[in-house]
């Protein structure tokens, strides 16, 4: 069960029962098996919910889930006196590039009313999760078998107060990085976003994240965390669509 006190897991709790279909909700780090990284990786999102994964750590957050297996992230916040984001999370069996092209079902902002959140979840980001799942999976259906595995992703991370990458080992995903403002820092063998206006690292964040979506490849950026190190890029998981923020 939730810890009482948190508003949290309560509000997630109460907005899985007023979801049609049936749901259920984990509360974070309750479940502690899975990392707050690995939800992150399949938030769906490239716009407020992104960003705010980009300016702060998650220490603690919720995942509903459907019997179809359809997912959704809700987290704090931050910086409002209440209210929750919640996002989709995209569907762990599908190839990076069937997201190509594919406008991500952007998360939304709700006061911490569940009954009213679960009409704004119904209304607006369920019908968009179920297009862009749709545009998804006709893509998915129209790539090669042998397209389908071994995709790659760049991961993205915090360090300090930059947001570094390993050198990626192809050219074009290099310039794309520097493209929107990575510049590669030889001794370190990272490319380097220095940390300035939050909105314009957020924009290059999700400028690459699109850009690389093009290429097949996915993005994902890391929550801000103390120490961590940077991680390469990788044959990827099925992606969050670019963002992110896996980050996708």
């Amino acid at each position: 069960m939730p810890a009482p006190d948190d508003s949290l897991a309560s509000f997630a709790a109460v907005l899985a029962g007023e979801l049609p279909g049936q749901w259920s909700s984990q509360y974070h780090p309750e479940h502690a098996s899975t990392s707050a990284d690995e939800l992150t990786a399949d938030v769906w999102d490239m716009d407020q919910v992104a960003d705010a994964l980009a300016e702060h750590p998650v220490d603690h957050c919720a995942v509903l889930s459907r019997d179809d297996g359809t997912r959704l992230f809700v987290m704090d916040r931050t910086g409002h006196e209440d209210g929750f984001l919640i996002a989709a999370m995209a569907p762990a069996d599908l190839p990076a590039e069937a997201f190509r092209g594919i406008r991500e079902p952007d998360g939304i902002a709700v006061d911490a009313n569940p009954f009213r959140a679960a009409k704004h979840v119904t209304l607006r980001l369920l019908p968009r999760y179920d297009q862009a799942l749709a545009q998804v999976r006709n893509n998915a259906s129209r790539l090669p078998a042998s397209r389908t595995h071994g995709e790659q992703r760049v991961v993205m991370t915090w360090s300090g107060k930059d947001i570094v990458t390993s050198k990626p080992g192809r050219d074009d995903i290099a310039q794309i990085l520097t493209d929107h403002g990575f510049a590669f820092d030889a001794p370190r063998h990272l490319f380097v976003l220095s940390d300035g206006d939050t909105s314009q690292v957020a924009a290059s964040v999700r400028a690459v994240g699109h850009r690389l979506s093009e290429l097949g490849v996915g993005a994902v950026l890391l929550p801000r965390r103390p120490g961590r190190p940077a991680l390469d890029t990788t044959p990827a998981q099925p992606p969050v669509a670019p963002a992110p923020y896996r980050t996708r």
